[in-house]
């Protein structure tokens, strides 16, 4: 049975991925919230505005890589200094094909997977048995 999270957050720098991605997500019924971000820069300042007001953190976190600003591999670097007490699981999306995307995601402690988009039921089905079975 899959658990339903408190919520999601989705970044990508795209308005209808995130509206697509948010959409299936409903869809599947595995989220009370979604919240959609178009950069890592706004991530950031929401994840470290939770902490400063002992808010809860996003229990799921799908990332995109390629974002203009902030992209994904710069989120993560700051990502790291919030020292988060209880960190969101931390799946990267993209559409990157370059196989040392996957690799450098690999060696990176904060990202439990990576993931070619599009987001899919069978994607959200393996993060949350894989994650959040109970």
């Amino acid at each position: 049975m899959k658990k339903k999270l408190d919520c999601i957050l989705l970044i990508d720098d795209s308005e209808s991925t995130n509206f697509i991605n948010s959409y299936i997500i409903e869809q599947n019924d595995c989220s009370d919230k979604v919240i959609a971000v178009e950069s890592g820069s706004e991530a950031l300042e929401l994840i470290s505005s939770n902490k400063d007001k002992g808010l809860k953190q996003p229990d799921l976190i799908f990332l995109d890589i390629n974002m203009p600003g902030v992209d994904g591999w710069e989120f993560l670097d700051s990502y790291k200094d919030l020292n988060l007490k209880s960190a969101p699981i931390i799946i990267m999306l993209s559409t990157s094909v370059n196989p040392n995307d996957a690799i450098r995601a690999e060696k990176i402690d904060e990202v439990s997977n990576f993931k070619s988009k599009p987001l899919t039921d069978e994607i959200i089905t393996e993060v949350l048995t894989t994650h959040f079975t109970s």
